[in-house]
């Protein structure tokens, strides 16, 4: 039977080894892909070794502008027998991700999916955060309207407080001092908040304080990946 494998993509450039070498070896064999992006998506298998002539691999797109009707057609590989890897732009596929589609589909039509190990910005700031790992939650990107996004992370603290459930988000990389800022001046100065920026790169930067605690001189995040956590002290019951 036919397999679908995720494969997780670099962080950042693909100088450097990302996969365990035997996940690697995994993949070598395929032939036929579903991508995020086209241009990295080729980079990233030339990086991996594929035996394949890149220019003789098979990449159909999966995105964020692909309609949801088109998804099934990029299982027929599977379905007449060939192996097929998914791939996103960055990271693990199928999180925070459009292959999570492509996923769901497989399982409807009994097709075995195969996760490979590789990086996770998410997983990995929570990790480096300090913050509270058996219980949390990723929104993805918060509103742009100031006025509502300030209304969402006062929802996410109160959660946070009342569940001791570490909150995670993301924000348009351009927009991210802004939203710094925003978190530095609105949360409690009791709440946790880290930043993990450029993971996995030269230039990473992770810091977790109590934001009374956060440095005078913030680290400048502009069209930096980050990764934004809040983890809130939990309310203390009344005696």
């Amino acid at each position: 039977m036919a397999t679908l494998f995720l494969i997780p993509a670099p962080l950042g450039d693909a100088d450097t080894p990302w996969l365990p070498e035997p996940e690697r070896l995994r993949v070598l064999h395929l032939t036929h892909f579903v991508v995020e992006a086209e241009k990295t998506a080729r980079k990233h298998l030339k990086a991996l070794g594929v035996t394949t002539p890149i220019r003789e691999l098979s990449l159909q797109t999966l995105n964020e502008h692909t309609p949801p009707q088109d998804v099934a057609a990029l299982l027929m590989p599977l379905l007449a027998g060939q192996d097929v890897g998914l791939i996103s732009e960055a990271g693990c596929p199928a999180v925070a991700d459009p292959g999570a589609q492509l996923v769901a589909l497989a399982h409807e039509k009994g097709i075995a999916v195969m996760p490979l190990i590789g990086p996770s910005s998410i997983l990995l700031a929570l990790m480096a955060s300090g913050a509270n790992g058996q219980r949390f939650a990723f929104h993805g990107y918060l509103p742009v309207d100031a006025g509502e996004r300030a209304q969402a992370l006062k929802r996410l603290e109160a959660r946070s407080r009342e569940q001791d459930e570490t909150q995670v988000f993301i924000e348009t990389p351009y927009r991210n001092d802004a939203l710094l800022a925003q978190l530095r001046a609105q949360l409690a100065p009791d709440t946790r908040l880290a930043v993990a920026c450029d993971l996995t790169l030269p230039t990473q930067t992770i810091i977790s304080r109590r934001v009374r605690d956060w440095p005078a001189q913030a680290p400048t995040l502009h069209k930096r990946p980050t990764i934004f956590v809040l983890h809130a002290m939990p309310a203390r019951p009344s005696r």
